[in-house]
């Protein structure tokens, strides 16, 4: 059960191949890239200890030697501190231009080793095997990689497109059912910027993805991943069209930055709320049906997901603080802030012409 998305981008096209069992290909797959039989892998300690024997078995089973670093988890390490860490291991295994560094893991890892790759040596080929549902069906496709900030999520960061993506859907099975949902969040947000017949079938399907239906986990990474893919080739640098992948990341990346980066909020559940907030936003300014905004929230909560500022453990800065906070997210152009809206489910778009207010109103309603 495997299918290919291809991304074209001239000399930086490669192929995302979604599917079961592609960790134990992962040597086959792999070795068509290697000028010498030799990888650096980097991962996270939770990853590693899943799914890294069964990578190293691959390659060493197509004569590949790999060395490994584990990192810790958590959202705390794409920052500086383990980027350097990441780097100066990179160099102390004498890895050159010509070699492949694998990034084994979720979003985290994809986006850092990443950028490690995309600065060493001023740019070495990387493959991203990306072991949750987020990370398969959206980070690790496209070729944005980065770290955060103190003043902000991804702000510091290049363009560094894989040599090669391998999704390997079985490996969703070991995700916590918080984990998986999270990364349903991201599944979501495709459907409600540019599919809604994906948004209907998600709707009728979503309960069985969730409960382990192969089929239909290859199917929702596939269509998400071509989805993306389609995008990223129009607009590589997020010029245009591809900020729309950002529906939702507005209100995201503020409350991300207010919870302190931490597992109180899962980037993916941000995502989802931030959907919800965008749909609402859309309809109290006329934009989109009204009913909209219900039947979002109502999908979001048959699947077991948080869809409101409620749904976050804790205390929140108020609504002024948390507009403030979106004031730092890349979208800014100008000192204009930019919003990804809707005109209806499947029908998104990009905006500046919205007033504070009104993006306080939907945070106060969202409490």
């Amino acid at each position: 059960m495997l299918e290919t998305v291809h991304v074209p981008l001239g000399a930086r096209a490669y192929d995302v191949v979604i599917g079961t069992g592609l960790l134990t290909q992962a040597g086959r797959r792999i070795a068509p890239f290697l000028e010498r039989q030799r990888v650096a892998i980097v991962t996270d300690s939770n990853v590693g200890a899943l799914h890294l024997g069964a990578l190293q078995d691959s390659l060493e089973a197509d004569g590949i030697v790999s060395t490994c670093l584990a990192l810790p988890p958590g959202e705390a390490t794409k920052s500086w501190g383990p980027l350097e860490q990441t780097v100066e291991w990179l160099l102390s295994e004498k890895i050159e231009r010509r070699d492949v560094v694998i990034a084994l893991g979720g979003g985290v890892i994809g986006d850092l080793v990443g950028f490690a790759a995309a600065i060493l040596r001023r740019g070495v080929r990387f493959v991203q095997l990306p072991t949750s549902l987020l990370a398969q069906v959206d980070s690790s496709v496209g070729g944005k990689t980065g770290i955060n900030a103190p003043h902000g999520k991804n702000l510091i960061g290049a363009f560094h497109q894989p040599s090669l993506v391998l999704a390997d859907t079985d490996v969703l099975g070991t995700l916590t059912s918080r984990d998986f949902l999270a990364g349903y969040g991201e599944v979501v947000k495709y459907g409600l910027l540019g599919d809604a017949p994906f948004f209907e079938w998600l709707e009728a399907n979503g309960p069985a993805l969730a409960e382990g239906d192969m089929a239909a986990r290859v199917r929702a990474v596939t269509k998400s991943v071509q989805m993306k893919a389609d995008i990223v080739a129009r607009d590589e640098t997020e010029q245009g069209d591809r900020a729309l992948l950002n529906l939702g990341h507005t209100f995201c990346h503020a409350l991300e930055a207010a919870t302190g980066y931490s597992d109180r909020l899962l980037h993916g559940e941000g995502v989802a709320i931030g959907c919800a907030m965008a749909a609402d936003l859309s309809a109290r300014l006329g934009l989109s049906p009204q009913e909209d905004p219900s039947r979002i929230g109502a999908h979001l909560s048959a699947m077991g997901m948080k869809a409101r500022l409620s749904d976050i453990e804790g205390d929140l800065p108020g609504s002024d603080a948390l507009l403030d906070l979106m004031g730092q997210d890349k979208k800014v152009v100008d000192g204009t802030l930019r919003f990804i809206l809707m005109r209806g489910i499947g029908d998104a778009f990009v905006t500046a012409d919205v007033q504070r207010q009104a993006v306080l109103d939907v945070l106060d309603a969202a409490r």
